[in-house]
């Protein structure tokens, strides 16, 4: 059994004018393509690994009875795909509000305006290729951080909530150098909130 990529929830340029059509055409039919790609053959020659959530994988990465290449394989590109499929979830044309989770986000944060700006701050000052991440922690509790290249929060046991690609083929076709207004208008498009 392999991974196969999930279809994009919506049109490529429902997302406009905050993400351009060719940006998410590219970001999901070569990038996260990609990663689903090379997942699936890092873990062709493990038959007992097959029909493992992905989930399982990284959590359990450093148990797994993998080569170290192929471990090193499926840490990238097992990020890569968990990481992408959670972020074109979260987004959408329309707003779907989680009202019990903006709750705890108020509750953890103190607001809205709060965890809003905690989280463009870390999206902003993550140097180089990665993502911001609003989790779950193994306590319970909510945590805003970030991760570099395409770590994903579920290597540590976390459960990410909400995650925002920061690599540059996530907005330079668009904005080029300008990852504060990318990530500025992407509170647009996040649905969730």
């Amino acid at each position: 059994m392999s991974y196969e990529l999930p279809e994009l929830p919506y049109l490529y340029d429902a997302l406009e004018p905050v993400i351009d059509e060719e940006t998410m055409q590219i970001h999901h039919d070569k990038h996260h393509a990609g990663y689903t790609k090379k997942l699936n053959a890092a873990v062709a020659n493990y038959p007992e690994l097959a029909g493992t959530p992905v989930e399982e994988l990284l959590e359990n990465l450093q148990e797994l009875e993998v080569s170290e290449e192929d471990r090193t394989a499926i840490r990238q590109n097992g990020g890569g795909f968990l990481n992408h499929q959670l972020f074109f979830e979260i987004m959408g044309p329309e707003k779907e509000v989680d009202e019990e989770l903006v709750t705890e986000i108020e509750e953890a944060f103190g607001s809205l305006e709060v965890f809003k700006a905690e989280f463009s701050e870390v999206a902003a000052d993550r140097f180089g290729s990665g993502w911001a991440w609003l989790v779950r922690d193994q306590s319970g509790d909510l945590q805003v951080y970030s991760t570099a290249n395409q770590d994903s929060p579920h290597l540590t046991g976390d459960t990410p909530l909400i995650g925002l690609d920061v690599w540059e083929h996530a907005y330079y076709l668009q904005y080029q150098n300008e990852r504060g207004a990318y990530i500025e208008g992407w509170w647009e498009v996040l649905k969730l909130i």
